[in-house]
């Protein structure tokens, strides 16, 4: 079975792997990372990646180009998996849909709408056969019932057994993969951690990807930390964590790590996110356990309360008692792993 695949960014791409350890005779065409040993890609994600809106503005007669060829090379699948990236694989979706009406499109890890621009829900239920939703609230946003909850892909990826007595010393410090989120927040943390002391472990998680040029411009001070590539590995270490991203604060809950999520953004950003989209929630923890049952997993330090006395606070305050409780809570919520069932449902296999 040929299987056309648009994962364009690196975290679809992990999710993509757990999914084919669950399929047989499969063969990827399409878009998807190039160590996936089931296919060639037509395009690697590396050549996806985007910069900015300049960047994206500059590309945008490219991003077309590729589209149109992906359409072509739709005629040589049975299936058709698109997943997250809506900016793309939305459009993308529409064409294929016009020129194969007969092929199934399955869309996996669907598009924020509860966040933003819920009006996707219509394009997505028109162009797409079957959405396959990781979040248990966001099928009630598709009306037509073309949208099931198939678990939570972390659930699959995160074997880790963290032992709360193993851990006292170790702070783990997650700035962000992004320039300005790096740039805001470390001198924060270097100062923090320096007033810890060495008393403390400290641990700056750092992609992977980043060599050591980049991580002296963008890393004030890193040589006073321990460097950790796996944020996993650093999370399962550490009594607690600063966590910059959103997603990253569901794993950090899924491990069983306390944290506090502490982003600065420029101020224009925050004004649209929390005025005009209405934004009330970053953490991806915090949303789905509000949705959940309307309570939070943890606190959000934002903007101008970033400081490093607030931050001394956290750490010092936050009751992991109650964490480890609202974290179980979390969990059970997510009930289950996503990869099984969406490998059922590209080998025809009833979920």
């Amino acid at each position: 079975m040929k299987i056309l695949v648009s994962a364009l960014e690196p975290s679809s791409n992990l999710h993509l792997k757990e999914v084919i350890k669950h399929t047989q005779g499969i063969e990827l065409i399409g878009i998807f990372d190039k160590s996936i040993k089931e296919g060639i890609p037509l395009y690697d994600i590396s050549q996806m990646a985007i910069m900015g809106i300049v960047d994206a503005l500059k590309k945008l007669r490219w991003f077309f180009k590729v589209a149109d060829e992906m359409v072509a090379l739709a005629s040589e699948a049975d299936k058709i998996l698109l997943m997250d990236s809506s900016g793309f694989n939305l459009p993308l979706a529409k064409k294929l849909k016009k020129a194969y009406p007969n092929k199934e499109i399955i869309y996996y890890i669907l598009p924020q709408i509860w966040a933003s621009r819920p009006k996707r829900a219509v394009a997505l239920e028109k162009y797409c056969d079957t959405l396959l939703g990781i979040l248990p609230f966001e099928i009630d946003y598709y009306p037509q019932g073309k949208a099931r909850y198939v678990g939570h892909p972390l659930l699959d990826e995160i074997d880790i057994h963290r032992d709360e007595s193993k851990v006292q010393g170790c702070i783990a410090f997650m700035p962000g993969s992004r320039k300005s989120e790096i740039t805001r927040l470390m001198p924060i943390f270097l100062e923090l951690r320096r007033k810890l002391g060495n008393d403390i472990c400290p641990i700056l998680v750092i992609p992977p990807s980043f060599d050591r040029h980049k991580i002296a411009k963008l890393y004030k001070g890193y040589r006073e930390f321990e460097i950790v590539r796996d944020t996993h590995k650093a999370l399962t270490r550490s009594e607690f964590a600063f966590i910059c991203s959103g997603t990253a604060t569901l794993e950090s809950a899924l491990i069983g790590t306390p944290f506090s999520l502490v982003y600065i953004a420029k101020k224009i950003d925050f004004f649209v996110g929390t005025r005009l989209l209405g934004i009330t929630q970053v953490g991806l923890a915090n949303i789905i356990l509000t949705h959940h049952n309307q309570s939070t997993l943890h606190n959000e330090i934002l903007q101008e309360d970033v400081t490093v006395d607030n931050l001394l606070k956290e750490y010092q305050q936050t009751d992991k008692t109650i964490f480890n409780q609202k974290a179980k809570e979390l969990k059970n919520y997510l009930s289950h792993g996503s990869s099984k069932n969406v490998a059922k449902v590209l080998m025809n296999k009833i979920v």
